[in-house]
Order: structure tokens, then sequence, then C-alpha cells
């Protein structure tokens, strides 16, 4: 099993901070997610049906109804590695780590590239797997490249695979619009902008006959009765939307600036997090947890990704531990100085005395 953001808990444990006194920054979800509203019983004691009205409000939500409701995206990238024959998987050498960890489990070999390394990989490689934007990296690329890309690939019989987990914020730069093309897979989640991670949904995209491989893989009920309702409802709030998209562009700008103020200069973001390499990265994590505050550390790229703060208490929070481990940052200024627990009473006082 892999380390994933989030486990609250387990940090809680381990810095012996109470689970109520942490910022947790390390998932990249969306702080202020779709308010999920009261279900009604029936979907609680009674197998989910497909008739129910989500794939039409998922159809006008994407432009596409060539979809596969599933509990989110983790399923179809443990099976689809399953649905061609062992061959070469290509994919950025940072990025989602799940998705190589099931091609490399079923056999296949995956090269890790970098960004300008891809191009020239589209024509040695059997199925290109990209996340777009790429997580943690903030990378991106537009759609019409990956789509030209699609066709070289869709040639000879291979695949572009694309995770849009984080593509809500910026849907004009979705393939979407090219599903139906043989060869073009996409992945899309309710977790990140729609906030609703616990609900476990998603949707896959892609040619009738490989959705029909994947429904028979994965087997009936691929999402919860309760999910599908709630998923129903936020595919069709547009005015929550719209705001949300705003709101996150000037939330994203807002944390990188304060990045930049305390010398941790972001190398890549999308609207939902910030991305930074740094000689110390696990140190600045470390540091960061003894103040309660939890982003994410990536060890094989020696870099941290913030997600956003939830509200105004939570960013007088974060520039309250940032400023405490100034000293990691700028060691000459105070050798002797040492970050601590901020609680958020203490980070709200200092922001009324600010």
């Amino acid at each position: 099993m892999l380390d994933h953001g989030g486990g609250i808990l387990a940090a809680a444990h381990r810095y012996g901070i109470p689970l109520g006194d942490w910022l947790d920054l390390s998932t990249g979800l969306n702080p202020q997610g779709w308010p999920v509203p009261a279900l009604p019983a029936s979907c609680w004691q009674r197998l989910p049906e497909e008739n129910d009205g989500l794939e039409a409000a998922a159809a006008a939500y994407y432009g596409s109804d060539a979809l596969l409701p599933v509990a989110g995206s983790q399923p179809a990238i443990q099976a689809l590695p399953l649905l061609r024959p062992r061959g070469v998987v290509g994919m950025l050498a940072t990025s989602y780590a799940e998705h190589a960890h099931a091609w490399q489990r079923r056999g296949h070999q995956v090269l890790r590239l970098a960004p300008d390394e891809l191009e020239a990989a589209v024509d040695a490689v059997d199925v290109l797997l990209l996340v777009n934007p790429n997580n943690p990296t903030g990378w991106h690329a537009p759609a019409s490249q990956l789509n030209r890309w699609r066709e070289r690939l869709a040639a000879r019989g291979g695949w572009l695979v694309v995770d849009e987990a984080f593509m809500d914020c910026t849907p004009d730069n979705s393939l979407l619009p090219f599903i139906g093309a043989t060869g073009l897979v996409v992945l899309r989640s309710i977790g990140k902008f729609f906030g609703l991670a616990g609900a476990r949904a998603g949707f896959v995209f892609a040619w009738p006959e490989l959705l029909a491989q994947l429904r028979e893989e994965l087997g009936p009920w691929t999402l919860a009765g309760p999910a599908r309702q709630a998923v129903k409802a936020a595919l069709q709030d547009t005015a929550w939307q719209h705001d949300t998209r705003l709101r996150l562009a000037h939330d994203s700008a807002r944390l990188g600036a304060m990045l930049r103020q305390h010398s941790l200069v972001p190398d890549g973001s999308s609207a939902l997090f910030q991305w930074l390499r740094h000689p110390q990265a696990a140190v600045l994590h470390d540091a960061l947890a003894r103040c309660g505050v939890l982003c994410r550390y990536f060890a094989e790229s020696s870099s941290l990704r913030f997600g956003l703060p939830a509200g105004e208490a939570d960013w007088q929070r974060l520039q309250a531990a940032l400023a405490a481990i100034g000293p990691l940052l700028h060691p000459e200024q105070d050798s002797q100085a040492r970050p601590h627990h901020v609680s958020s009473a203490a980070a709200n006082d200092g922001a009324r005395k600010g």
C-alpha cells in the first residue's frame, strides 16, 4: 500500500498533538467542499440503480455520455492494466504513484520520463499515461497536443490515458471533447474540486468497447447509492461550481505568495495546491508537523505539496507556522530557535494582535 495525503489520525498520534488542533493541508482537496444535504433514506436501503439521473447529470456536466461511474479513480487505475497485453507504459517520473504501481503489478514495463522526453516517447510506448494537471508538480499540457499524441498512439493500437482529477478548475483544457476516439481514456474524480473525497466517486470516459470491458471487470454497483445521490446534485449545482472556480484560483495565488514570503518558492501549482522542491523537504515537513500543520512530503523528489487553508483562521495558522520554522530556512538569523506547536487559539490571538 502506497502513502497518500491525509493520515491525520496517525500524525496526531505520532506528534502528540490533539486531533482537533491540526491544520491538514496534505490532501490537495477543496477545503470548502460542496455542502451535501440530507439524503433520502431510500438511497441507504436499496441497491444502487442506474436510472436515478446520475449518468444524465454527469453527461451534462462533462459534455460526454461515454462514461462509467466508479468508486473514485482507484478501481479504474487498478483495472485498466488488466485490459491490454503487457507492454511499455510511459509516464512522468514525478506523478501520482498509484498509476505506476498498478501497471507494474500487472507486469507492464514503466518508463519514468521528464516532461521534455514525452514527445519522443510517444512512438516508443504502448500506453502514455499522464495526470493533467500533474499531481503533485502542476505540470500541464494543452488538449490539442495530447490529442496529437493520442492519434500517433492509436495508429498502432496504443492508448493515451489521462487522469484529470484536478481538471475541474480549468475545464476548457480537458480532453473530454475528444472522447469516443479509439485509444483515449480519461479519468475524472469528484474528490478534489468538489471536496467529496469520502464519497469515493468518479467517472471513466472511453470508447464503447473499452467501457464494456471495464464494466465487466468491475462488476455491478460500482458506486454506492448515497454517493450517487450526492454526486448527482453536486454536478447540477452550476452556481456553486462557478463561484468555487473563482475562489480556488484566488486562494491558490494567495498561498503561493505566502510561501514565497517565507522563502519557499513554488516550482509548480494548480488551483488546489502549491508544490516546491527543497533540499530539506523532510526536515521542513517534520518541523511544520510539530507546529500542527500537515503538508504532503514526497521523498523521491525531496518536495512538499501544500493544499489550501479553509478559512481566515487557517490562513493565519499557516502564517504563524511558517514564521515558526523560519530559523530552518534562515539558520544564519537564529541557529538556536526551534519550531513549536502553534495552536489554533494562538494563531487566532496572533491574528487579532496583528
